[in-house]
C-alpha cells in the first residue's frame, strides 16, 4: 500500500518528457518568429535606406542643372546691350581746317548724337571767330539738345555753346557748357598754330 501510494506521488517518465517536448516546440518556434520579424526589421531599414539615398542623389541632380533663364540672354536684354553698344559708338568727326585735318572722339550724349545726325547729311562748314584768345566759336543754324554742365575745358574740347554755337577751345575756360568731343593726337601749342590767332573756317565731318 505504501509502495502504490509513492508511485501516484510522482508523475511518470513519459509525461515529463512530453512536457518538455511542448516546451521546446513552443520556444523554437518563438525564436524563429523573433527573428523573421528582425530580419524584416532590418529589410524594411534597408530599403528606406536606399530610398533616401535615391531621392538625395536626384535632388543634387536637379540642382546641378542650368536654369535656362540664368544661362541665356533674354531678346530684352541682347536689345538693351545693342543700344549700349550704339551709345558707346558714337565715333568721330574730322575737322578740317587751315589745310590740316584733325581727328575729334564724340561724347556719349544727346547732343553728339544730334551733330552725328546733322552730319550724315552732308559736312557742316562754319565760320568762326576767335573770342579771348582761348576759343574759336561759329554758328551751327540751328539748335541741337543742351546737357549743359560746370566743365573745365582744355584744348582740344568742342563744346556746345548756348545751344547753337560750336566752340573748338585752344586753352582753358570755366562754365556751363555741353561737351561734344575732343580732338586727338595734338597738344595746345599745335592747335593754336593750326587753327591761327584770328577768325577761321572748319568743316565738320563724319569720320
Amino acid at each position: 500500500m505504501k509502495s502504490q501510494t509513492i508511485r501516484h506521488a510522482f508523475p511518470s517518465l513519459g509525461l515529463i518528457v512530453g512536457i518538455a517536448s511542448i516546451i521546446f516546440i513552443a520556444l523554437t518556434s518563438l525564436t524563429a518568429c523573433s527573428e523573421s520579424q528582425s530580419q524584416n526589421g532590418d529589410n524594411s531599414q534597408q530599403a528606406s535606406s536606399e530610398q533616401f539615398s535615391s531621392d538625395e542623389h536626384s535632388e543634387s541632380a536637379n540642382n546641378h542643372t542650368s536654369d535656362p533663364s540664368t544661362t541665356e540672354e533674354s531678346p530684352s536684354s541682347e536689345g538693351e546691350n545693342e543700344m549700349a553698344t550704339n551709345q558707346n559708338e558714337n565715333g568721330s568727326i574730322i575737322l578740317s581746317v587751315n589745310g590740316t585735318e584733325l581727328t575729334a572722339t564724340l561724347e556719349n550724349n544727346s547732343s553728339a548724337d544730334a551733330l552725328v545726325q546733322l552730319l550724315e547729311d552732308g559736312p557742316l562748314t562754319i565760320s568762326m571767330s576767335d573770342y579771348a584768345h582761348m576759343e574759336k566759336v561759329g554758328p551751327i543754324g540751328q539748335s541741337l539738345p543742351r546737357n549743359d554742365t560746370p566743365t573745365n575745358t582744355k584744348a582740344g574740347d568742342i563744346i556746345l555753346y548756348q545751344g547753337n554755337q560750336l566752340t573748338v577751345y585752344y586753352d582753358h575756360n570755366s562754365w556751363n557748357f555741353t561737351r561734344i568731343g575732343k580732338i586727338q593726337n595734338v597738344n595746345a601749342s599745335e592747335l593754336r598754330s593750326i587753327l591761327g590767332s584770328g577768325d577761321v573756317t572748319i568743316t565738320f565731318s563724319l569720320a
